[in-house]
């Protein structure tokens, strides 16, 4: 195999490891808001408390609160994190909002939000994935830099399609560029060694929340989170066992469930790891717009060579049974399907796969068999759309039946890949002929081997749906520049 994003990380900082200095901790992380999963007329409020306490919410249209609504939230306890949650109901729809948190009688964290309209209203959205990869954590002068471009879109929400932490990927106080000069990363004690304990874990969320950048960005746009598998260990599954010595536990089953309690203890997800609940849902936002939320990592079997004729779980029966009567019960104009990985494009591990796609032409194989089952179930369902993140490049796809194996039918469709945020970036994956796909765009050749995130090679895709019930999609630069788009009229039921 030929260097790659997944084996250039560890030779790389050990080379940079010589100079390690651990700068803040998670107690300079003091208060901080997020507000997630925001439909017409609730929200779920995010707090990463200062202290212990019970939070308490108020939401406005005033942005002097002086029409203040209070409500109550979770406890912030060491049992959570010092996090907390609340649920906000009865929001009026399509209204532009105000909310302050705090716990007790500490001072108020201040965000905004917009509810979802009932009417024709535009809607605009983001999408990408990625933050904090291959090394490159907050510089000390630049921060994450393209939080605060995608600030200035404005965004009604955004949709981080996986790999929100690196917890597998420490970062070195300076690491060396390629033309000499230093790169050098805020540190802290989590961020210096792979996460093993449940603090490690929710120590990767307080450390990107240093940069004020990133906090200002979630505070006032509403975020809809997804994890993939660098929340908790790469390319993991359900019954890996870890061959990294880097790792004192080597079971991916419990380095997992410790991510996944952190993941949503740091996220806005509208349920605690207390309650019986699940990362995969479905978000509507509006009369013209419904994401479909998958997870694609807890219900996987293993990474294998990815060839069974009768099929291979990725996303496992339910969660496919789940997506497939959700897309044809959804009323929405637009449905966006969020995956954390890409469908054609062919990523591996070792010798064996680590997406949906094994490398070959022919009939569905493997993982393939699955996705082949989602695709012919839901050909009579106008108007999907996939969003991605996870390989490190930008890329545009459009799937057509007549370009894919005999006997898969669907209806065509488009998947964007968006990313990295801020992370490496890596050249293009090769593209696996099964499902019909033609490489529309991509942003970057197979030179490109863990750029920086000062290369300017990180990109945000944005989707826009018009009072015409038109969406355009774009790929986005970090520099605010349009690099692809397209825009889709929308096919009547």
């Amino acid at each position: 195999m030929g260097l790659t994003r997944r084996t250039l990380l560890k030779s790389s900082l050990i080379a940079a490891a010589g100079c390690r200095t651990v700068w803040p901790t998670p107690a300079d992380v003091a208060a901080h808001a997020m507000v997630g999963d925001v439909s017409a007329d609730r929200a779920v409020v995010w707090t990463r408390a200062a202290r212990p306490g019970r939070m308490i919410v108020e939401w406005s249209t005033r942005a002097d609160f002086s029409d203040a609504r209070r409500t109550e939230g979770g406890v912030a306890s060491p049992a959570t994190g010092l996090c907390a949650k609340a649920r906000l109901e009865a929001l009026p729809a399509g209204a532009d909002l105000f909310y302050r948190t705090r716990v007790e009688d500490s001072p108020w964290v201040q965000g905004r939000l917009r509810t979802a309209p009932l009417d024709d209203r535009p809607v605009r959205f983001g999408f990408g994935g990625d933050t904090v990869g291959q090394g490159w954590g907050i510089e000390r002068s630049l921060g994450l830099p393209v939080y605060r471009r995608m600030l200035d879109e404005r965004f009604d929400f955004f949709v981080h399609s996986g790999d929100f932490v690196y917890a597998d990927q420490p970062v070195a106080s300076e690491v060396t560029l390629p033309d000499g000069t230093p790169w050098r990363n805020v540190v802290t004690e989590a961020k210096s060694k792979v996460a093993e304990s449940l603090d490690e874990f929710r120590g990767q969320y307080l450390y990107n929340l240093l940069d004020d950048d990133y906090a200002r960005f979630h505070r006032e746009v509403p975020l809809i989170a997804q994890w993939d598998d660098h929340e908790a260990k790469n390319n993991w599954y359900p019954g890996r066992r870890i061959e990294d010595e880097r790792y004192r536990e080597r079971s991916a089953d419990v380095l997992a469930a410790r991510a996944r309690r952190a993941f949503v203890e740091h996220t806005p997800l509208a349920w605690m790891p207390d309650e019986d609940g699940r990362i995969y849902r479905r978000v509507p936002y509006g009369p013209h717009l419904e994401v479909f939320v998958l997870d694609a990592r807890t219900y996987r079997g293993a990474n294998t060579n990815n060839r069974s004729p009768t099929g291979e779980a990725f996303l496992g029966a339910a969660q496919a049974d789940w997506l497939i009567e959700g897309l044809r019960s959804s009323r929405a104009t637009w449905k966006i399907v969020a995956s954390d990985m890409p469908l054609a494009l062919v990523v591996t591990d070792g010798d064996d796969y680590e997406a949906v796609a094994n490398g070959e032409a022919g009939p569905p194989l493997g993982r393939e068999v699955e996705i082949a089952r989602v695709l012919t179930s839901t050909k009579a369902v106008p108007n999907v759309v996939w969003i991605t993140a996870d390989v490190h490049f930008a890329a545009a796809h459009h799937f057509a039946p007549e370009r894919a194996a005999k006997d898969v039918d669907f209806r065509p469709f488009w998947e964007i890949v968006a990313g990295p945020l801020h992370a490496g970036t890596f050249g293009p994956n090769a593209l696996d002929p099964t499902f019909g796909p033609e490489r529309v765009f991509q942003s970057t050749d197979a030179s490109v081997v863990n750029a920086p995130p000062s290369a300017g090679l990180q990109f945000y895709g944005v989707g826009s749906v018009a009072r015409d019930r038109a969406l355009t999609l774009q790929l986005v630069n970090a520099a605010g520049e349009v690099v692809f788009e397209r825009r889709l009229e929308h096919e009547a039921e």
